[in-house]
């Protein structure tokens, strides 16, 4: 019977004509539904499922419209055998074949055993999210990003994106970044070298896969980025652990060795500390002296609380020496995946061929919308609503942290959508996180940003992004006294 094949969700974001719809055309699909026999008429089916006729006539009527339904006169709705064509038979396809390959000697390395960072997917469905890297959906500008994406699907702009555009990226989006995003990080850069990426992850992979001859060394921040350690271990020979202190990324004879150096300058990942004005000016005569190119990742962009943001790296470069790297899904949202790279040219020039071998370009639909949503301004005014909010929760987090964790020492910082916590030397931080999670507490873990195989497992971070101003306090404080009872 058809009306077993729908099972009706009460808390589902769907109404219950789309879920009538959605089952129907699934159990046709899967071949559920006889082709000479006519379906259940909507009197019968509303009655089976108890919701009203005028529900199932409605869903009957766009089953038909999108071609999965046939109505004949007087005799009712059949499935249309034409939605089946070109389905290869059931009968034929094959099901549950068990791999008599093995892969892992065919595999040329195994990214899935390197240390990665890893959140829980129902993550809003805990009380205290002390997470980073994610945003309250609640802040999401829902109706001027519906007016963009309106303004996208005009006829005239459906035609700008619809099409193949092999490697080219939307212009317009190249010219909101070029003269909006960009100057208020002090930088002026020509169309011909950005690049858009998925991301800034993608913008280091591209990189690596360009920059890494044999024999090449990369030096990076430890601790520092796990993601951007992963990937250069993919590719370079040697990835150099460049430790950090209260003022970020320290300068030394081993990074003068080095061909490569990546940083987080604006607030080193995962501390938050600013790289000083004097410490970049040293960095940039480091690299004219020792030829070394500098990966400029400016994750956290108008982040500081105290004080005006310190000028992008890139911006001080009288070389063209700094590759920069940002993103604007960490204001916008993290599925977005807008990101770009700022070099010269000729590098921008190889990094799109490489990207188009890999994916051509980044949909250019989300490209549109997101340049429709920086020329009007709406950008803008986001990052100043959420810098309010960040501030404060930011100055809510400092203080509950000092009343409730007190062997923490946190390093001066300006900014940031984290704090790095150093709890007592006997405390395991990946047992905090199991016990806090226990109690709709989610914390992460610090071991994971250092290069070592096994860093030292009394840090972690505490992001402030998505948990709400008023549950600080108590999160806080039920991590404290679980740090307490873990430590004695």
């Amino acid at each position: 019977m058809l009306e077993q094949l729908i099972q009706l969700d009460d808390t589902s974001s769907d109404n219950l004509k789309v879920q009538i719809r959605k089952a129907i055309a699934v159990a046709i699909l899967d071949g559920h539904i006889a082709l000479e026999q006519p379906i259940p008429s909507s009197r019968k089916l509303s009655q089976a499922l108890k919701v009203s006729r005028q529900t199932v006539t409605f869903a009957y009527e766009d089953l038909v419209e999108e071609g999965y339904l046939i109505a004949r006169e007087r005799r009712g709705y059949f499935v249309n055998e034409a939605i089946l064509e070109g389905r290869v038979s059931r009968s034929i396809a094959s099901r549950d074949v068990e791999s008599q390959v093995n892969w892992r000697d065919r595999l040329s390395c195994q990214p899935s055993q390197q240390k990665n960072i890893s959140k829980p997917a129902n993550w809003q469905s805990y009380e205290f999210p002390f997470l980073s890297g994610q945003i309250d959906p609640a802040s999401f500008p829902l109706a001027e990003w519906r007016e963009c994406s309106k303004q996208a699907l005009s006829v005239l702009a459906v035609r700008d994106w619809t099409g193949d555009s092999m490697d080219a990226d939307d212009p317009q989006l190249i010219e909101q970044i070029r003269t909006r995003v960009l100057p208020r990080r002090g930088i002026w850069a020509q169309p011909e070298e950005i690049l858009i990426t998925v991301g800034t992850q993608h913008s280091l992979y591209l990189l690596s896969r360009l920059l890494s001859k044999p024999g090449a060394c990369i030096a990076m921040e430890d601790p520092g980025y796990p993601d951007a350690r992963n990937i250069f271990r993919s590719h370079f020979d040697t990835v150099v652990a460049q430790p950090v202190d209260e003022q970020g990324l320290i300068l030394d004879e081993k990074l003068e060795s080095s061909d490569y150096v990546y940083v987080t300058p604006s607030h080193q990942w995962p501390t938050s500390v600013t790289l000083p004005l004097e410490r970049r000016q040293q960095l940039l005569r480091m690299a004219d002296q020792s030829d070394l190119i500098i990966l400029e990742d400016d994750y956290d962009i108008e982040t500081n609380y105290i004080g005006e943001p310190s000028p992008a790296l890139k911006s001080l470069d009288q070389s063209g020496r700094v590759i920069y790297m940002s993103s604007l899904s960490k204001v916008l949202a993290p599925g977005l995946r807008i990101g770009f790279m700022v070099a010269p040219a000729e590098l921008i020039q190889e990094a799109r061929a490489l990207r188009r071998l890999m994916m051509r370009h980044p949909p250019m639909n989300n490209q549109r919308m997101t340049a429709l949503f920086l020329a009007r301004g709406h950008y803008d005014a986001l990052l100043k609503r959420l810098w309010r909010i960040y501030k404060r929760n930011w100055e809510v987090m400092a203080e509950a942290i000092e009343r409730n964790i007190p062997s923490h020492q946190q390093p001066m910082v300006s900014g940031g959508t984290s704090y790095w916590i150093k709890g007592p030397d006997n405390l395991d931080a990946e047992l905090l996180r199991q016990a806090a999670k226990a109690e709709g507490i989610l914390l992460e873990v610090g071991e994971i940003a250092f290069a070592g195989p096994s860093g030292p497992r009394n840090y972690f971070r505490l992001g402030f992004t998505v948990i709400a101003e008023a549950r600080i306090e108590k999160g806080v404080e039920r991590i404290g006294q679980l740090i307490t009872e873990l430590c004695g």
